[in-house]
């Protein structure tokens, strides 16, 4: 779950029961006090689906035991398809106006300029883990370097 509480303890203890077939229905005040989302909302409401356990929501009048529930279950799915879409098209956005801003995208470069040094230290007899340590990179990267240098 992304926003809200990090961990909802007695939501999963309950979708625990759920999957042990220990209970029929869920049963809540409202639908926001079930899911933070409307993907998140509709990805518990397919788990319970295929369990098997009824779900209700007695505010909403929103009962997935009946048609005209599961019809508005498909609605919500609708919904949840259309927000992962819009949040995707905003990411992307947002990405493509940083690189024309001139802003490096990505994991900052760890090694950019110390390919010398590396070399350096492992003709001097400096093992790959020492080097790393001395030079504070990985020592993955220092093996990446030393390879280049082969080919």
């Amino acid at each position: 779950m992304g926003s809200g509480a990090v961990a909802r303890a007695l939501r999963q203890r309950l979708i625990d029961s759920a999957r042990r077939r220990d209970i029929d229905v869920v049963l809540v005040w409202r639908l926001d006090r079930w899911g933070r989302s409307v993907a998140d909302l509709v990805s518990t409401l397919q788990e319970l689906t295929a369990l098997g356990v009824g779900f209700v929501s007695v505010t909403e009048a929103f009962d997935l035991t009946t048609p005209a529930g599961r019809a508005m279950a498909g609605m919500l799915a609708v919904f949840a398809a259309f927000e992962r879409d819009i949040l995707g098209e905003r990411v992307r956005a947002g990405l493509d106006h940083a690189r024309r801003q001139g802003k490096r995208l990505g994991r900052p470069p760890t090694v950019t300029g110390k390919e010398g040094s590396v070399r350096d230290l492992f003709r001097a007899g400096i093992s790959k883990s020492e080097i790393a340590r001395r030079l504070k990179i990985g020592r993955t990267s220092v093996r990446r370097i030393l390879a280049q240098k082969k080919s």
